[in-house]
C-alpha cells in the first residue's frame, strides 16, 4: 500500500479540537492538585526554549520525532519510503540543549557509544492542541519554528533494533536534542521548502531541500493527533535528509535552514 493512503480519512475527522489550551486527564489532575495546595517532595525543572524577539520562553511538554521522512535517508537506513506509514518516537525534555545563535556550544559526547551521529532537522513548536486534526487545519497549531539536531547513538540504536527491542537508548538521552530559539510563525511564515544542510568541520555532509520531506509538517501533526492528543508545548522534529554520519570529540557541527540562524556545536 502506498504510504500516503494512510491519510485517506484525515480531513474527515470529526473530533478535531483546536484550542490554545487543550486539556486532558493528566493536565486536569495536575491543576486540581495545585488548586488543593498539594506539595511535592522536590522540584522538577521544566525545559524551556527562548522565543526570538520576546522576553518569554517556550515551555516544552513533549518532544516528538518522525523517523525516515526523506526518501534518500529512508533508503540509506534500509527502508522503502514508498510503502511505510509515518512512525514517531519521543525524546525526554531533558534532551533539550538550547544553542544561542552566533555561538558554538559545547556538546558532550555521550557514554556507551562508539558511533555518534548527527541528524539535521526542522522543528515545529505547537501553541495549540487537539485530537484528530485535519491536514488542512494542522498548521493552525504551529506557534513557531526552529532548527535542531537529533543526535543518535547509532550503534546502540542498531543493536537494539537487531534484537527487536525498543531503541530509546540510541535516541532518548541527555542533551540529545540541541536546538535553536523559537521563531514565531508571524516572523517566518511556514516552512514548506528551502535549503537544509549540515557541515562537519566545514565539510558539507547533508544537503537537501525541505520540499523533499515525504510527510509535510501539516501531515505529521495530523497523523500524530490520531495517536495522541497534542498540547501546547509539544515540539516535532520533522526528519533528517540523507548522509547522516559519525562525529568525534573536537568536531564542529554547523547546520542551516533557510530563514533561520545557523546552529553550531562542538563535540567535547
Amino acid at each position: 500500500m502506498d504510504r500516503r493512503t494512510f491519510f485517506g480519512g484525515a480531513t474527515a475527522a470529526a473530533g478535531a479540537a483546536l484550542g490554545g489550551c487543550a486539556t486532558g486527564a493528566g493536565s486536569a489532575g495536575t491543576a486540581s492538585a495545585r488548586a488543593a495546595g498539594a506539595r511535592t517532595p522536590f522540584d522538577v525543572a521544566g525545559a524551556t526554549i527562548p522565543i526570538v524577539g520576546s522576553d518569554e520562553v517556550f515551555p516544552v511538554r513533549r518532544i516528538y520525532c518522525i523517523g525516515r521522512n526523506y526518501a534518500a535517508h529512508s533508503r540509506e537506513m534500509g527502508s522503502d519510503p514508498s510503502r511505510e506509514p509515518p512512525f514517531f518516537f519521543q525524546k525526554p525534555t531533558d534532551a533539550i540543549q538550547h544553542v544561542p545563535a552566533g555561538t558554538v556550544a559545547d556538546h558532550p559526547y555521550p557514554s556507551l557509544t562508539k558511533n555518534y551521529h548527527y541528524e539535521a532537522e526542522l522543528v515545529a513548536a505547537l501553541g495549540k492542541g487537539g485530537r484528530n486534526i485535519p491536514v488542512d487545519r494542522a498548521l493552525e497549531l504551529v506557534y513557531g519554528y526552529t532548527l535542531g539536531l537529533d543526535m543518535t547513538r547509532r550503534d546502540l540504536q542498531r543493536a537494539m533494533g537487531d534484537e527487536k527491542k525498543p531503541w530509546e537508548i540510541g535516541k532518548s538521552f541527555d542533551r540529545s536534542a540541541p536546538i535553536g530559539a523559537i521563531h514565531r510563525v508571524a516572523q517566518t511564515g511556514h516552512f514548506t521548502q528551502g535549503a537544509i544542510w549540515l557541515k562537519v568541520n566545514g565539510q558539507t555532509r547533508q544537503d537537501a531541500n525541505l520540499n523533499q520531506m515525504i510527510w509535510s509538517v501539516a501531515e505529521q501533526i495530523s497523523k500524530l493527533s490520531e495517536a495522541n492528543e497534542l498540547f501546547p508545548g509539544d515540539i516535532i522534529y520533522s526528519g533528517t535528509p540523507e548522509n547522516v554520519g559519525p562525529v568525534v570529540r573536537g568536531d564542529v557541527i554547523e547546520m542551516h535552514i533557510d530563514r533561520l540562524p545557523n546552529l553550531s556545536v562542538r563535540i567535547v
